[in-house]
């Protein structure tokens, strides 16, 4: 399965994903920010298959982090998460860098849906 790194400031969705996603045979690692994220995949020189982050975090927001990601790894499949509306229109443009922008709230089911889709229309899975 892929390999996946997950952004998200609120501790709640940040450790539901996680168990979502590795029941479902990923290996998830978890950061609480955008900075954060950042420097794991320096640390692991970017070899992760998808890249989830919420656009709307502190220190690092998502769309800084998927700038940041998309120049260093640009394999790296990008989907970014926010339940506002203005946070979603910033993304407006990033078409070319991102797979896509997912609603929040989402069903865990719907999330394993964007996450299978984005895997697999990029030859990842």
């Amino acid at each position: 399965m892929a390999r996946i790194l997950i952004a998200e400031d609120e501790d709640t969705l940040r450790d539901l994903i996680v168990r979502g996603l590795t029941q479902d045979g990923h290996a998830v690692t978890a950061a609480a920010d955008g900075a954060e994220a950042l420097d794991v995949l320096g640390r692991e020189q970017g070899r992760f298959d998808l890249l989830l982050t919420d656009i709307r975090m502190p220190l690092m927001d998502g769309i800084a982090l998927a700038l940041s990601a998309a120049r260093d790894y640009p394999d790296l499949v990008i989907l970014l998460m926010t339940a506002y509306a203005d946070q979603r229109e910033r993304a407006f443009g990033l078409e070319s860098l991102i797979h896509d922008v997912i609603t929040k709230p989402f069903t865990l089911a719907e999330l394993r849906v964007a996450v299978d889709e984005a895997l697999t229309s990029h030859g990842k899975s």
